[in-house]
């Protein structure tokens, strides 16, 4: 083969010209229509920075994303680059239709073929909201351009009647007590405008704080950019000097490959499991570390788990909020504490490794991220199940669980699926008790389409106007990083697929338990045969055209991240952790 190591291969504005056969017409050509945005000669020889913007007006997650933008390019003019914006998919949690996860794949090819089309030596990915971040990172990493993840932050704390609130775990908390009866219309009107009290994503270790999380963890957001609340000069700053550092990086060509390592995922899973998570991490961290060649081995994750204590004192595991987090120093607060179990010679987008990032961090007093000898949890937040209903596998956010439950067997009352289960979850004549198990099939990744967070079942109205607060619940679902209980989820292979959760009937016994790590149905195998032999799998819907059709063609198990099976390499370099 040809050595190819010495090719000057083109930058700035010279990067991917379209094929005219003429070269030189085809610079002219562009140089002639973005001159027309007033560019000079002199701006257009610099370093190109792009900056991806996912700002939307359906998305206040990001509705700081023009000052950040504006701080991006302040930083990239002081480093002597070019910063050019350019919008893609915006993904809003509760503004996406049929869910956001269904669009997160769309969202990473979209960010991908952006990055390849257009002529940048490095890109900054503002995101924030749940799916964006984790979209974001696949697609730059596929696209292997030097990138920076910059998040857009949480949003403030608010408060309703002297009490401190914050999305979106009081949220849930008080639609919880008006399910129950517990507070009236007027009051979850009232606390209804007050749960939000500033652009930014949630307050609390939902899945948007996880991932700016992770994201610094992997070393792909500047370190000390994860906690920065959305409003905070803190944050404008740390835009600022990600676009200084943009144009280092795509001068020095630190590319993705050299910091999304296998080193780095193990970093990130360790940082899941001790900050208590959501358990949307896991998903995400999978689908990245699978566009980098690397499989998450569950098993070897879980008996990370066994080792890693929650160390952060947060909303919906413990009782602060992001802002507090950030106070207390940041997720470098927790990387310091954690020094020990760390693989501190992996590198980070500053161009140092984690190492020499915290050996500059002064380390104080606080109360929100402990120390490993007085963890919130003795350990790690995320607990992987298997058994004959999860052959696959299965997890548990355990930090927010009820202890008493962790160790159950009951009766499932069964919903087929979300509309079953919204038609008849509060009817007075369900039959349901506080001990049973609340089974939901199909709200997987094929099933729903786009695995929702439906996985946080509500409890029973007639249940919660007896003051039941929670309930061993089970599906192939997801739920929100916000949310708490005893709750099973992304049980794999799904229930569409003809999974075992599909041969779930109403009486059957289920048994959980966590220290065992085990999810196991109380039927026989010859029963299960006979239910298999008579199941109906239902039938996508909408799946002719477009990207439903892709969609249902290409999505993979939860225990592959969900992505889509034609964007993974052909062949994984190892498994992480290593055993």
């Amino acid at each position: 083969m040809p050595d190819n190591s010495s090719v000057i291969r083109p930058t700035g504005i010279r990067k991917g010209l379209t094929n005219y056969g003429d070269t030189g017409f085809a610079l002219f050509l562009r140089k002639a229509f973005i001159k027309g945005a007033g560019y000079s000669d002199d701006a257009l020889d610099r370093t190109i920075i792009g900056i991806a913007n996912t700002g939307s007006g359906y998305n206040p997650c990001h509705g700081n994303a023009p000052q950040l933008i504006e701080a991006v390019k302040r930083g990239v003019m002081m480093e002597g680059g070019l910063a050019i914006d350019f919008p893609t998919i915006s993904i809003a949690e509760s503004f996406s239709a049929p869910t956001s996860m269904y669009l997160r794949n769309l969202m990473a090819m979209d960010t991908e073929e952006m990055i390849r089309a257009q002529p940048m030596d490095a890109v900054v990915l503002i995101g924030g909201c749940d799916k964006t971040v984790p979209a974001q990172l696949m697609g730059a990493a596929s696209a292997n351009v030097p990138m920076i993840q910059l998040v857009t932050g949480s949003m403030l704390t608010g408060g309703h009647r002297g009490e401190r609130v914050g999305a979106c775990t009081d949220c849930r908390r008080f639609w919880g007590q008006y399910r129950a009866e517990e507070i009236d219309q007027q009051e979850i009107s009232e606390v209804n405008n007050k749960l939000v009290a500033s652009v930014g994503t949630c307050s609390v270790m939902g899945t948007a704080s996880t991932m700016a999380c992770l994201g610094e963890a992997l070393g792909i957001v500047m370190p000390g950019g994860a906690t920065p609340p959305a409003v905070t000069s803190d944050r404008i700053r740390i835009a600022e000097e990600s676009g200084r550092q943009a144009v280092r990086n795509a001068r020095s060509g630190l590319t993705p490959d050299k910091i999304l390592t296998e080193k780095a995922f193990e970093n990130a899973l360790r940082i899941l499991l001790a900050i208590g998570g959501s358990t949307n991490g896991i998903i995400h961290l999978t689908g990245i570390a699978g566009r980098m060649g690397y499989e998450i081995d569950l098993e070897a994750f879980d008996r990370m788990s066994r080792e890693t204590p929650v160390l952060v004192d947060l909303k919906p595991s413990g009782q602060h909020y992001m802002e507090d987090l950030h106070r207390a120093g940041g997720l470098q607060s927790v990387l310091r504490e954690l020094k020990p179990q760390l693989h501190l010679d992996a590198m980070t987008v500053s161009g140092r490794t984690l190492g020499e990032e915290l050996e500059d961090f002064p380390e104080y007093k606080q109360d929100v991220v402990r120390s490993v000898s007085n963890p919130i949890y003795p350990a790690g937040g995320i607990a992987f199940l298997k058994g004959n209903l999860a052959p696959d596998g299965a997890i548990i956010k355990q930090s927010a669980a009820n202890a008493k439950l962790m160790e159950h067997e009951g009766r499932a009352v069964v919903f087929e699926n979300s509309e079953d289960m919204a038609n008849r979850i509060d009817d007075p004549d369900l039959d349901v008790n506080a001990d049973d198990v609340l089974v939901l099939k199909n709200i997987g990744p094929i099933g729903a389409p786009g695995m929702p967070e439906a996985g946080y079942l509500p409890i029973p109205k007639k249940l919660a106007r007896q003051g039941v607060k929670d309930m061993v619940r089970i599906s192939d679902g997801r739920m929100s990083g916000t949310a708490a209980g005893t709750i099973v989820l992304h049980v794999t292979p799904e229930a569409a697929l003809g999974g075992p959760l599909a041969l779930v009937q109403n009486g059957d016994r289920i048994r959980l338990s966590v220290s065992e790590r085990c999810i196991e149905l109380k039927v026989s195998d010859e029963e299960l045969a006979t239910r298999r032999s008579n199941l109906v799998l239902p039938k996508p819907v909408d799946a002719e055209r477009g990207y439903r059709r892709l969609f249902y063609e290409q999505m993979t198990q939860a225990d592959k991240g969900c992505d889509f099976e034609f964007l993974r390499p052909p062949q994984m370099i190892a498994r992480v952790p290593a055993k």
